[in-house]
């Protein structure tokens, strides 16, 4: 168990420090968001950024600075001086009721929260996350910050069997089963509400979106990635295999160069 708890705070640093490296947490956002993950071993805990650091800055995260909680968002490890992400009743209420889900992202985006206090339904604009905004994201229609346990199991419903939420005027989660998986579902979804921003300021309001007949082909094809099928890919996939988490391996490398470890082969499975 030491040994595992080690590695998923070594784990939970990086990917806080990646979310600041992609600009999602970053300039006046730079202490604002938190990456979490499960323990595998004790599903009833997990590990994330905590608060009161004296550099409390997702760029700077360190293992040892990690907070270990309960599905009650009691905090039961960690350094003394941190305390809990203020938010983590949103962590602990997503896990108690989602089993499923392994690793939750929360940061705010400009974008996204752009997007969320003009009310538009996110289209989409590009495959980069097209399965995300194909059907509507759910929405916490209140920029309040997510403290109690009512707060915590209304985002944890509203949720429902989605990869993301929005929380108006304050951001998004982003829920899935690793790091990895949640990290770049926040970066996609960022993407997307980019994209629609763009097309508002171009268009206006009823701007288009990529259709749904073809971003539902998008979709199906990304899920099987029937490139073997391909004649003059067949030898080469048979060989070695369809290689994807090209950019998560490329910044989880970038951000983790001064704790020296090659952890991120390990995270891709």
């Amino acid at each position: 168990m030491a040994t595992e708890l080690k590695d998923v705070k070594y784990e939970v640093a990086v990917a806080n420090r990646v979310l600041a490296e992609l600009g999602l947490a970053s300039g006046v956002l730079a202490a604002l968001g938190h990456a979490s993950m499960r323990v595998p071993s004790q599903p009833d805990t997990f590990v994330v950024k905590g608060r009161g650091y004296e550099m409390d800055a997702l760029a700077r995260m360190r293992p040892e600075d990690m907070v270990i909680c309960d599905l009650e968002g009691y905090k039961v490890g960690g350094p003394p001086h941190a305390t809990q992400c203020f938010e983590v009743k949103m962590h602990s209420c997503i896990y108690k009721t989602h089993p499923e889900v392994q690793s939750i992202v929360h940061v705010h985006p400009r974008y996204t929260v752009l997007m969320s206090v003009l009310q538009k339904r996110l289209l989409p604009m590009c495959n980069e996350g097209l399965y995300l905004v194909r059907d509507p994201l759910p929405v916490y229609d209140n920029p309040m910050v997510i403290l109690t346990e009512e707060q915590g199991m209304e985002t944890a419903s509203l949720l429902g069997d989605s990869k993301a939420i929005l929380f108006k005027g304050h951001g998004a989660a982003t829920v899935g089963k690793s790091l990895q998986e949640s990290v770049i579902f926040m970066l996609q979804l960022e993407e997307q509400a980019k994209m629609n921003w763009y097309a508002y300021c171009a268009a206006g309001p009823d701007h288009q979106g990529i259709p749904f007949d073809q971003a539902d082909e998008v979709i199906e094809w990304l899920a099987k990635m029937p490139i073997n099928e391909l004649p003059h890919f067949t030898q080469e996939v048979r060989a070695a295999g369809v290689q994807t988490g090209g950019v998560w391996a490329y910044y989880a490398d970038l951000v983790s160069k001064d704790l020296r470890r090659p952890w991120w082969r390990k995270m891709l499975g």
